[in-house]
């Protein structure tokens, strides 16, 4: 496919639990030999987003169906009475992210946004609740802003 002045984007929207369903999306895409020239997540899909353009193949994606199907939520979002209660004196954090951050340090295979194999963008909004797109620096802390 021949395709001049055109790029094809991969989006990765957020919605929890409705990240696994991206999956099946991408091994459709990949499937049909669509392939994307960068790929944009926010929120779960910043994750998938990032775990895909760093093996965007059918191997990659048979990967992280899997880590999808042993997923567990407590293993992301152990909310606990303790943690409930701590809402009280810290209301800017409910669920401590070391949960998550261990799952993505586990699974992603570059360090830096711009090591993957192909272009990640991460958005997010700033604390004023304006857009931003995190394309550069380290993966992991880019993709726990959002």
């Amino acid at each position: 496919m021949t395709r001049i002045g055109q790029k094809t984007a991969f989006v990765f929207a957020g919605g929890g639990s409705l990240g696994a369903i991206q999956v099946g999306m991408l091994r459709v895409l990949v499937s049909e030999g669509v392939q994307p020239d960068f790929v944009v997540g926010a929120s779960v899909g910043a994750m998938n987003a990032a775990y895909f353009a760093g093996a965007p193949n059918a191997e990659g994606v048979a990967r992280l169906a899997e880590i999808w199907s042993r997923l567990q939520r407590s293993e992301v979002f152990p909310v606990t009475f303790k943690s409930a209660f701590g809402l009280l004196s810290h209301p800017e954090s409910v669920i401590d992210s070391g949960g998550l951050r261990h799952l993505i340090e586990a699974n992603l295979a570059y360090a830096r946004l711009e090591d993957a194999t192909i272009p990640v963008h991460v958005t997010a909004t700033d604390v004023e609740g304006m857009a931003i797109v995190l394309s550069k620096g380290p993966a992991i802390d880019a993709i726990l802003v959002v």
